[in-house]
């Protein structure tokens, strides 16, 4: 059980800017990333094992998707992945094939899996965060969305709500500005750029320990954790976006359009 507060007391008005995560807080696509990549990684390291003779322990879709791959560019997750397991690859290309054995073979197999779900299965949104982007926007507040994902668009518009932000920030933009994975505050401060905003009139939605470590750095107003683990086991997910610098908890995001004071 969580211990994310059902009822805290935001002003949504309070700050200039929303910026908000995609996997996880707008699009329920965590969950098929995390399978995308379970699926790349175990098969790659059969592929592997077979070719050394070493034997590696499979992708574990909790504990190794948070540690190392969420909320990070695609590359990225590949090397901190493979590298846990005392693998390194050659970098390769962009157009590389998904059987190749480089960063961007791998990136590219993944992909390949999760394009495929985009498009025969869609996205579903959480109606909560939905309903919060909405609220914000009819209040003259601007909101982005800020994600990682270079597929941002194609989920978006396969969830419907891709016409709702004021600017994005996606992977295809965090390669081309170089910008740093989280939990460094890159991605975040160029939203707040892009909006024209000051971070510290900026509130960061995340679900990713990650992102919100990216919030705090930031030095944004207001960092609010996202807890949509309530079957992830015993640790208590909540507790654990506050320790790693959540100003507020919340299961829906629905709840923030209450008003009241920042809290």
């Amino acid at each position: 059980m969580t211990t994310a507060s059902p009822t805290p007391s935001v002003d949504p008005t309070a700050y200039d800017a929303w910026l908000f995560d995609m996997d996880g807080v707008l699009t329920q696509t965590a969950t098929v990333h995390a399978e995308a990549w379970k699926e790349t990684f175990d098969q790659f390291l059969a592929e592997e094992s077979a070719r050394t003779g070493k034997p590696y322990a499979p992708f574990d879709e909790e504990a190794d998707y948070e540690r190392y791959v969420d909320g990070e560019p695609r590359e990225d997750g590949v090397r901190n992945f493979l590298a846990s397991r005392g693998i390194t690859l050659p970098e390769g290309s962009d157009d590389d094939p998904p059987t190749a054995r480089t960063v961007e073979g791998v990136g590219n197999r993944k992909n390949d899996l999760v394009l495929e779900v985009l498009r025969t299965k869609g996205v579903k949104v959480y109606p909560g965060a939905v309903a919060l982007v909405k609220g914000l926007r009819q209040r003259g507040v601007k909101v982005a969305v800020v994600s990682a994902s270079k597929n941002t668009v194609a989920a978006l518009t396969a969830a419907g709500i891709n016409d709702l932000f004021d600017a994005r920030i996606d992977g295809n933009v965090v390669e081309e500005q170089h910008l740093a994975g989280k939990p460094a505050p890159d991605s975040y401060l160029a939203a707040a750029r892009a909006l024209e905003v000051e971070p510290a009139r900026a509130v960061v939605v995340e679900d990713a320990l990650a992102g919100v470590e990216a919030g705090r750095a930031g030095l944004f107003g207001l960092v609010v954790g996202v807890d949509n683990h309530d079957a992830a086991g015993a640790h208590d997910y909540a507790d654990q976006l506050r320790a790693h610098g959540a100003n507020v908890v919340v299961a829906d995001l629905a709840s923030l359009l209450g008003g009241g004071a920042p809290g």
